[in-house]
């Protein structure tokens, strides 16, 4: 008989607490333990674990570990942005949706089993309805050749995730992280991550964003977080809509525009400063999101960097979410899957296909293009949409910014469905008095300490309010100073479209707490 996984005396007891805990009382008891000296990272790692190990990951994306694991790196790094006790907010909302999913009927009774790391060689893997050919697809010659040891392995493994093998992907994946750094590691999970990215944006944002919740943590809670990835991916995977996704086709450009064998540059410079600009405006002001895959390429052979892509899909995400009025709360995949490509270019480990290719398919999940039928507010963009504004000083506009926020009209998110909501024109004025806070260069960890606070409000979404909001702040450090106010834009943008449903109810109950 198996035995579950368990953790060091100190982490288990935490743990338990979580699990354990009546859902009625966590706000509270979470508040409690955070005032008596359990540190936030501490209280992280508890929840986070805890959700690994006792929930059940579901069919689809919603539920079980997916969105919890997701949220670790806004969470932890919101938590620090804000000031005092309001940095237990976010703490609190995390330790909550574990607790809650630990408790659901719908995700649960479940107990992750406790396994040995394994080493493997591709022949010990097949399957009665998937040929050997389709198993080996994409895997490297000195993969399909060794008979033992780290190649060996990476070749059962990528087998078993093809065979839909759980359970032996999960013991070779054991196996291969007690031997590989962090991003050979993960590298090994991308391919399909990658390819399946336009059938469901979560097979590319579950490994990368675990990666980057260990980061949070600490690797030596790999063994157990990197678990459900795999399941996720060793499973026949779903198309969330019809669209006219071909990763082949996508594939094909790096043999057209020779991306494996030209130099492209890693770093960037100033000189192509420019071309970013010119490239990541394009792509967002495009009508067909699966436009944007060509020139991307085209400018990776012609000489723009890795990190300077990278940049351009980052303009461009935030300059097409300002251009439609979806008004969909979980609405976060052009930021959160650019963030996290971004992410793999400066990973060590990933390799230089991988990383090309999670550039290429930045525009083609389908969360990403239901946006797509609405484009219609491009004067967000491209129109003087600040003219009319009144002058205000630096602390009255940024008051003018949260009360636009906090006014927008209530919209019932259960009754319309999330897919289905359009923003309401009141969002537009947030928007435009959040461009004109950037255009006056007014102070940028002000305006996100208060648009940080707004994004714990939101219980509803399963942590994308928070990984939304997170993913633009990156996004704003790591862009040119021309461009910033776009990410600016973006984030109230956000902050509004969460505010519309005011589901806050854990919110609520926290402040209470925090004000007594």
């Amino acid at each position: 008989m198996f035995e579950p996984v368990q953790f060091r005396p100190e982490v288990e007891n935490r743990v338990r607490w979580v699990e354990e805990t009546d859902p009625v009382g966590i706000v509270e008891q979470t508040y409690l333990e955070l005032a008596g000296g359990t540190t936030p990272t501490e209280l992280l790692t508890a929840s986070t674990l805890a959700v690994v190990r006792s929930t059940e990951l579901p069919p689809q994306h919603h539920g079980g570990p997916l969105h919890p694991v997701c949220g670790v790196h806004a969470v932890h790094h919101v938590s620090q942005r804000l000031p005092g006790e309001a940095g237990f907010l976010p703490i609190i909302q995390h330790v909550a949706l574990a607790n809650n999913h630990v408790h659901s009927p719908q995700m649960g009774p479940y107990l992750m089993p406790a396994i040995e790391p394994l080493q493997g060689t591709p022949g010990e893997i097949g399957s009665y309805h998937i040929s050997d050919a389709e198993l080996t697809e994409g895997m490297s010659e000195l993969a399909q050749r060794a008979t033992s040891g780290i190649e060996a392995t990476k070749g059962a493994f990528h087998k078993s995730l093809r065979a839909l093998a759980a359970p032996a992907a999960e013991h070779y994946f054991l196996w291969l992280l007690e031997r590989l750094a962090p991003g050979e590691a993960l590298d090994q999970l991308l391919p399909l991550a990658i390819a399946r990215n336009g059938l469901d944006d979560h097979n590319f944002l579950f490994p990368v964003y675990s990666a980057r919740a260990l980061d949070c943590i600490g690797w030596e809670w790999a063994d157990v977080v990197m678990r459900p990835p795999v399941r996720y991916q060793a499973r026949r995977a779903s198309r969330l809509i019809r669209s006219g996704y071909d990763f082949g086709a996508i594939e094909a450009l790096l043999d057209e525009y020779k991306l494996l064998e030209v130099d492209i540059p890693e770093h960037s410079h100033p000189g192509e400063s420019e071309q970013i600009g010119e490239l990541g405006l394009a792509m967002g002001r495009s009508k067909n999101y699966l436009d944007n895959i060509d020139p991307l390429a085209r400018a990776l052979a012609n000489g723009l960097s890795l990190a300077g892509a990278g940049e351009a899909l980052s303009l461009g995400a935030a300059a097409a979410y300002i251009s439609t009025s979806y008004g969909n709360p979980m609405d976060s995949h052009l930021h959160t899957g650019t963030n996290n490509r971004r992410y793999l270019l400066r990973m060590p480990g990933v390799s230089r296909k991988n990383r090309i290719l999670a550039l290429l398919t930045g525009f083609t999940g389908p969360e990403v293009l239901l946006a797509e039928r609405l484009l219609n507010w491009g004067d967000n963009l491209d129109g003087d949409v600040t003219a009319s504004l009144p002058e205000r000083d630096e602390r009255s506009l940024l008051d003018a910014v949260v009360e636009s926020i906090e006014g927008q009209p209530w919209l019932d998110w259960r009754k319309i469905g999330v897919a289905a909501t359009v923003a309401p024109d009141s969002v537009r004025e947030t928007v435009a008095l959040a461009r004109q806070y950037a255009e006056k260069g007014y102070d940028a960890e002000a305006y996100f300490e208060r648009l940080g606070e707004i994004a714990c409000r939101d219980d509803f979404t399963e942590m994308h309010a928070l990984k939304h909001f997170q993913a633009i702040v990156d996004e704003y450090y790591a862009t040119r100073g021309p461009f910033r106010w776009l990410h600016m834009a973006a984030a109230a943008k956000s902050a509004a479209i969460i505010h519309l449903g005011r589901e806050h109810r854990i919110y609520d109950e926290a402040k209470a707490l925090l004000a007594a």
